[in-house]
């Protein structure tokens, strides 16, 4: 036992974490999709033609609307087919917002179900001849689309809570309203055998502006996603929080985030010490991206970009030259200064709109055997007079080695 084994998994990642692959989000997505759509075609061709030999006006709509659910679980699995595609040239960030697109669609469709259901609710209650009058057959059929729709609105829920999904909570709602129209005929089948024959269609009217007001949820949060709204406000303070508890990172400013589907896209700008090296900042970036991506679940991508000072308020000077360019300035201006000609190595720090130079020398320049403080003094004092008419530059400090 004394080594480890490590064998891949595809659902566990480096970290021990399970993610969920979008293959097998994909295959839950269909096959929560067709079992819906088997019984919503069976429920709806079962009612219409019991509503037809029973004489229930209800139940025949009720039918249509089981078959109307169709429309939507097609909708939902060329959804499912075409966001789960790899991201390509001409999708650079995958194809997770045709999701979000069909959720609106899948959200208006609700709130189309909801007036209906209304409208043919009022209808009744001002033609008292159309209320019901149907038997037990009805009841029955009425009372399994019940059962089997709930059923479906609890496993099409389970999957979407696992992957995030708006879009299938809209068609569990889906689901769910065709369970409840059918649960408003259960009520007026009773109803009308109890002779309380308003009860069905004052039942419907409630029901239809709930529907109508989950509708407008689901296709409200989509739209916002469509315009780039960031994530909630909670969110984005575990995600601050998440990065200024990395070692380095002094401060950060201009923290973006944007929904893609059930992911999400952060970019930040974070401030570090201005004299680390490159690669330094680098690593410290790379370790905020690796860190956001595994403790916000939703997070897939981040974009760092590294400050070496708050560059929202920094003055950023006049357009400063670029290292070449710089050189030739300093070399015009050091040239008649000897040990000039033995510089090592410039770093040049770019930091509140000017340069901060320091120049590196051979320790051997401050004589041999004792290096002569007051030598290397002066030396820096000949350097500071020499470049002193170099505008850009903000202050010169002399190293030796």
């Amino acid at each position: 036992m004394g080594h480890d084994h490590h064998h891949h998994d595809p659902a566990i990642d480096d970290e021990g974490n399970t993610l969920l692959t979008s293959s097998q989000r994909y295959k839950d997505t269909v096959q929560v999709t067709l079992i819906g759509s088997a019984v919503d075609l069976f429920l709806g061709v079962a009612k219409i033609f019991i509503g037809f030999t029973a004489q229930s006006q209800a139940l025949i709509a009720d039918g249509v609307h089981s078959l109307s659910d169709l429309v939507t679980d097609v909708a939902v699995l060329y959804a499912a087919k075409h966001s789960h595609q790899e991201a390509d040239e001409e999708h650079p960030y995958g194809h997770g917002r045709i999701e979000t697109v069909v959720t609106v669609g899948l959200g208006i469709a609700l709130i189309g179900v909801a007036i209906g259901i209304m409208i043919d609710a009022t209808d009744r209650l001002f033609n008292p001849n159309t209320l019901f009058s149907p038997g037990m057959l009805a009841l029955v059929i009425a009372i399994v689309s019940v059962i089997a729709k709930e059923i479906i609105y609890q496993y099409t829920m389970v999957v979407a809570r696992r992957y995030r999904s708006n879009m299938l909570k809209a068609n569990a709602w889906h689901s769910r309203s065709d369970a409840i129209s059918s649960i408003i005929v259960v009520i007026g089948i009773l109803g009308s055998m109890a002779g309380l024959i308003y009860l069905d269609a004052i039942a419907a009217i409630g029901v239809g502006i709930m529907i109508a007001k989950i509708g407008w949820d689901l296709a409200w949060h989509s739209l916002k996603e469509l315009v780039d709204t960031g994530l909630e406000a909670e969110r984005v303070k575990a995600i601050e929080k998440s990065i200024l508890n990395v070692d380095g990172v002094n401060t950060l400013h201009i923290l973006r985030t944007r929904q893609i589907g059930a992911d999400a896209l952060v970019d930040v700008h974070i401030q570090v010490e201005p004299h680390i090296s490159v690669s330094e900042g680098h690593y410290i970036s790379e370790t905020v991206r690796s860190k956001l991506i595994k403790e916000i679940e939703e997070v897939i991508d981040v974009m760092v970009h590294i400050d070496p000072e708050d560059d929202e308020h920094a003055p950023q000077g006049i357009k400063l030259p670029l290292r070449h360019e710089m050189l030739q300035k300093m070399e015009l201006a050091w040239e008649n200064i000897e040990e000039a000609k033995k510089i090592e190595k410039v770093t040049m720090h770019y930091l509140q709109g000017k340069i901060q130079i320091e120049l590196l020398l051979p320790l051997a320049i401050l004589h041999n055997a004792h290096p002569d403080v007051q030598k290397a003094a002066e030396l820096e004092q000949c350097f500071k007079q020499a470049l002193a008419d170099v505008e850009e530059i903000s202050h010169i400090t002399v190293h030796y080695k």
